[in-house]
């Protein structure tokens, strides 16, 4: 009788022994994952901040050469019509006079273009396409390079800041070309292959050695902007031979 309440009392201290343990590992078990999920929450937390921060910084440089573009414009082109349409004026003829205001109606609209590109408002109505033959069109403007755009689709219906990333990035890409390669083209390629689509844009410039200028804090801010929005920056190049950059766009 003895050795069966012996054998009872074991059952039930060992009973309550592994509750315990039960116990306690589900509640390390249930803390752990809370922990973890605090843990994720603060992630995520930290790179909708970073991501946000990006797009922030982005839209200040847009609208820093966007403000470099205008006062150009204003000084070389505005500043040459207005001094035209004066002498025109200064003439007795009637038809100086004519001339003189519809060049004076030319700079007015100018003007009015170069207004609405003080705010970002026109990111919103432009597509890709319709931005870099812009861009390319006031290279080849300037008589610095040829350029040309092949495009086998449009882009279009991009979230705002796909598009912000893609505008600074290319925007970037073309200032790194006329500052450093010396080129005698650019050209610029929107193309897919199956469902990646991607943006190519090659110079026949001087090149560098891409394993060491790649590396650079300018290359590896436009590489680290093109994965926020879970795309891909990747550059080859080679001395005499040009520079070649593929945006990968994200699915």
């Amino acid at each position: 009788m003895e050795a069966s309440e012996d054998q009872i009392y074991v059952i039930i201290f060992a009973t309550i022994f592994l509750g315990g343990i039960m116990s306690t590992f589900v509640v390390s078990m249930v803390f752990i994952h809370r922990q973890r999920q605090a843990q994720n929450r603060q992630k995520m937390d930290q790179i909708k901040s970073e991501h946000e921060k990006t797009l922030l910084n982005i839209e200040n440089e847009i609208q820093q050469e966007t403000l470099t573009y205008i006062g150009r414009e204003l000084h070389d082109n505005i500043g040459q019509l207005l001094s035209l349409a004066k002498l025109n004026f200064g003439s007795i003829k009637p038809e100086k006079q004519s001339e003189g205001k519809e060049i004076l109606s030319q700079a007015i609209q100018e003007v009015r273009g170069l207004s609405k590109q003080l705010n970002l408002d026109w990111v919103e109505t432009l597509s890709i396409n319709e931005f870099v033959a812009q861009q390319l069109a006031r290279i080849q403007n300037t008589g610095f390079c040829e350029t040309s755009l092949e495009a086998d689709f449009e882009l279009l219906d991009l979230p705002k800041d796909q598009k912000l990333v893609l505008i600074r990035v290319i925007q970037e890409s073309l200032n790194n070309a006329i500052k450093h390669a010396s080129p005698e083209t650019i050209q610029i390629r929107i193309h897919e292959s199956g469902n990646v689509k991607r943006i190519l844009i090659k110079d026949d410039g001087r090149g560098f050695v891409a394993s060491q200028d790649s590396q650079g804090s300018g290359m590896f801010n436009l590489r680290k902007r093109m994965e926020t929005i879970g795309g891909q920056f990747e550059l080859s190049s080679a001395i005499g031979k040009g520079t070649e950059i593929t945006l990968t766009l994200p699915n």
